[in-house]
């Protein structure tokens, strides 16, 4: 799907986007590029992050980190700051997915989903808060509808992606008198690497291809198909950009309608 793309809303603006290789953060990267921001490309692999960056019509840079760790995530800032000279957007998407209920969970398992997925957005934007109060500038944080809503078998995302939530509020209600601003987005299902990997396994198990997956957990929402990674970028792009100057502490939801849905009367419609 084609998004139109306002141009300069990000002139002379720095952005760091953790998980930044592949799926949404590799569409954040695009659009705050074709908008004229400088990027920051952080992750924990080179290699993908690099084939990004090459093909991004603005300055950037490549910082491989594990930015859970404030060690390696300091340095990614410091890295930005040396670069472009400030630090205006912290995009807080790196996240990891373990499945498991909670018997089935161990601690490697559950340390793991709060690291890749809490730990990630709490250290780095940690890090990057002076610089943020300086620019007042903002974060975007990537939760996800299972940040609302419990899906079966997922309880380290499920409550990583719920306490995002509570992060992002927390940093709003306290940072917010120093000019800094922060969102949340709760996408659905976005065709994604991850994404994709769920959807293969989905289709093992009910001998079905990928495609035919995809359709099956989206056929109840409103839309009755999954978002792309550019359209959930462009939501992001508005929340970090000055037109959402009067929104933070909001939870913006980007998940084809299936939120809106009552699911106990599915049954009803049919």
């Amino acid at each position: 799907m084609t998004q139109s793309r306002p141009a300069g809303r990000f002139a002379g603006r720095t952005v760091l986007v953790t998980g930044a290789g592949t799926g949404i953060g590799a569409a954040v990267c695009r659009r705050i590029a074709g908008e004229g921001g400088n990027l920051v490309l952080t992750g924990r692999r080179e290699a993908p992050l690099k084939e990004v960056a090459a093909g991004l019509a603005a300055p950037a840079i490549v910082v491989p980190a594990d930015v859970a760790v404030a060690e390696q995530v300091q340095g990614v800032v410091a890295a930005g700051i040396q670069a472009f000279g400030s630090l205006d957007v912290v995009v807080a998407n790196a996240g990891g997915h373990v499945p498991g209920a909670a018997a089935d969970v161990d601690d490697d398992a559950w340390r793991f989903s709060i690291h890749a997925n809490l730990d990630s957005a709490f250290v780095t934007v940690r890090a990057a808060l002076p610089h943020l109060v300086r620019a007042r500038g903002n974060v975007v944080v990537v939760s996800s509808i299972a940040g609302l809503f419990a899906g079966p078998g997922v309880v380290g995302y499920v409550t990583s992606k719920h306490a995002l939530i509570g992060l992002t509020r927390s940093l709003a209600r306290d940072y917010g008198r120093f000019g800094v601003r922060a969102n949340v987005v709760c996408p659905g299902w976005v065709r994604t690497a991850m994404a994709d990997e769920q959807m293969d396994d989905l289709g093992r198990k009910l001998d079905l291809g990928r495609d035919e997956a995809y359709a099956l957990v989206s056929k109840d929402t409103p839309l009755a198909r999954v978002a792309e990674p550019d359209e959930v970028a462009a939501v992001i792009a508005f929340l970090a950009s000055p037109e959402a100057s009067a929104m933070t502490g909001s939870v913006v939801v980007a998940d084809c309608g299936a939120g809106a849905v009552d699911l106990p009367t599915l049954a009803f419609s049919d």
